[in-house]
C-alpha cells in the first residue's frame, strides 16, 4: 500500500516577511532632518574657513609688528584707542627712568618655571607712567617683604632717576585674575597684569598712566636695578585648529549625505517589495 503525504507549504517567518513601506510623511520628516544637518555641518564648515583666513591674517599683522622697527609709544590722547586687535605686540621704545619702590611682582610660569613677572612703573620723559614688565624672576624668599606695597605721592615724577632707554612689545592689560584667583591690591598679591588695578593700588593718576603695559626686550634691565629680571621672554602664540575643525565639519556633512542616500535606496526598495 502506497501512502501519499502530503507537502506542507513551509510558514514564512516573521523575518522573511516583506516590511511595510513608510508613510510618504515619514520619509519627508527623515528628508527634512537630512537636509537641515547637511546645511548645519556645512555652514559650520565654511565659518571655520573664514575664521582660517583671520587666524592667518592675525598672525601676518602681528609678525609684521614684532619684527617692525620700534615707534614712539602712543600719545596719551591716543590711548583709549589702543586694542588688541591693531596694537598688541607693536614694538615700542621708551626713554625715562624706572620707579622700583612701587614694583609689583605677578605670579607667573614661564619657560623658566615658576615665578614672577616684575612689572615697575616707568616714567616717560614726556611726564607719563607706563607699567613697564622687566621680565621674570624665579620664586625664592618672602615675596611681600622684597616687594611691599606702596603709594605714591604727588609729583611722583618730578625726580629723576637713572636714564633708561628700552624697546619692548606694547601688551594689552590683563583685566581678570590669573591661575584661577583674583587679584588681591590690598595684600599685594597679583596673578594677572591688571594694569587699571595696580594704577589704583599704587595710587597714581589714571589720567597721566598707559592703560597698557610693555613687556621689555632682552637684556635690557639696568645693571643697578634691584631684582635683576631676566626679559624677552613674550610668548606670541595664536592657537589655530580652525582647518581641523573645517574639515571635520565638511566630513559630517558627507557623511549625512551618505547616510540619506543609502536610507533612500533603502526606503524605495521596501517600497518596490510592498507593491509586488
Amino acid at each position: 500500500m502506497v501512502v501519499m503525504h502530503e507537502q506542507q507549504t513551509p510558514t514564512p517567518s516573521a523575518h522573511d516577511q516583506p516590511h511595510p513601506a513608510r508613510s510618504p510623511f515619514v520619509r519627508r520628516l527623515m528628508a527634512v532632518l537630512a537636509l537641515l544637518l547637511l546645511v548645519l555641518f556645512a555652514c559650520l564648515g565654511t565659518w571655520q574657513v573664514v575664521r582660517l583666513q583671520w587666524k592667518l591674517d592675525l598672525i601676518d599683522r602681528v609678525d609684521a609688528r614684532v619684527h617692525a622697527t620700534p615707534t614712539a609709544l602712543p600719545p596719551a590722547a591716543q590711548w583709549p584707542q589702543i586694542s588688541k586687535e591693531s596694537d598688541e605686540y607693536r614694538a615700542v621704545a621708551l626713554s625715562g627712568h624706572y620707579l622700583y619702590q612701587f614694583t609689583a611682582p605677578v605670579q607667573a610660569l614661564s619657560e623658566l618655571g615658576a615665578g614672577f613677572w616684575l612689572l615697575t612703573p616707568f616714567c616717560t620723559d614726556e611726564g607719563h607712567i607706563v607699567f613697564v614688565n622687566r621680565g621674570f624672576i624665579p620664586s625664592s624668599g618672602d615675596i611681600a617683604t622684597r616687594f611691599p606695597a606702596r603709594t605714591a605721592g604727588a609729583n611722583l615724577c618730578a625726580s629723576k632717576g637713572e636714564q633708561v632707554r628700552l624697546t619692548g612689545l606694547l601688551r594689552i592689560a590683563e583685566p581678570k585674575g590669573g591661575f584661577l584667583r583674583d587679584n588681591d591690591p590690598v595684600g599685594n598679591r597679583w596673578y594677572s597684569r591688571d594694569v587699571a588695578a595696580l594704577t589704583v593700588a599704587r595710587g597714581f593718576d589714571p589720567a597721566s598712566t598707559a592703560p597698557f603695559f610693555v613687556d621689555a626686550g632682552k637684556n635690557q634691565d639696568p645693571q643697578g636695578a634691584p631684582e635683576r629680571a631676566v626679559g624677552g621672554l613674550t610668548v606670541i602664540s595664536f592657537p589655530n585648529n580652525h582647518l581641523v575643525y573645517a574639515l571635520t565639519w565638511y566630513a559630517l556633512a558627507l557623511m549625512v549625505a551618505a547616510a540619506w542616500w543609502w536610507v533612500a535606496r533603502y526606503e524605495a526598495r521596501r517600497s518596490r517589495n510592498a507593491d509586488d
